[in-house]
């Protein structure tokens, strides 16, 4: 089953990313990206906390060692991802693997569904989005739409030591629904 689970309010809706000590400070003294965030290649946004606690093995993966809670406006959310393609071909998508083909070469937003995990890092039978931006969608990411930057990573490491000694429960987890928006994925 595919959804999008999120921690999300009217106005905001919250993804987060993994990132090295000096990307992280950054954006957390400015409130958005800088100079140290390269905004030439694709990045990532996850609203599954606990996929991107997979992904960055709980903030202990290199250059994964702090962990952002982004804050976008929900209309940016809904433009990322309407004007998503996703990753992997299939028929279900409704088209050709060459009108694919085409339609990936100059998106500037990926989708993909992975397994969602549990905090112990099994794959759920939810399935988790992921979003990754590239060009101008980049661009309004950090111009326009990011409300808020939280570095979480104290969060992160406590959770992961009440998690290795058995007293992880999930109310001690942000709190995700199914985020329903302007769009269908």
């Amino acid at each position: 089953m595919k959804k999008i689970n999120a921690v999300y309010n009217d106005e905001t809706i919250r993804v987060y990313q993994a990132f090295n000590e000096r990307i992280a400070c950054e954006a957390v003294t400015l409130g958005t990206f800088g100079q140290s965030f390269s905004r030439g290649r694709m990045t990532w946004i996850k609203p599954s906390f606990l996929w991107m606690m997979y992904r960055s093995g709980w903030a202990e993966k290199e250059n994964q060692e702090h962990i952002l809670a982004i804050d976008i406006k929900r209309e940016g959310f809904d433009e990322i991802v309407r004007n998503a393609v996703m990753s992997s071909y299939s028929e279900k998508l409704g088209v050709t693997r060459e009108e694919w083909k085409k339609q990936i070469a100059v998106s500037e937003v990926r989708c993909q569904f992975d397994p969602d995990r549990d905090i112990y890092g099994n794959p759920l039978p939810v399935r988790a989005i992921q979003l990754g931006l590239r060009g101008s969608m980049v661009e309004k990411y950090i111009n326009n739409w990011i409300v808020q930057i939280t570095d979480i990573t104290e969060d992160v490491r406590y959770l992961k030591s009440l998690r290795d000694n058995g007293g992880l429960t999930p109310d001690r987890l942000p709190q995700e629904k199914e985020y329903t928006g302007g769009f269908e994925c």
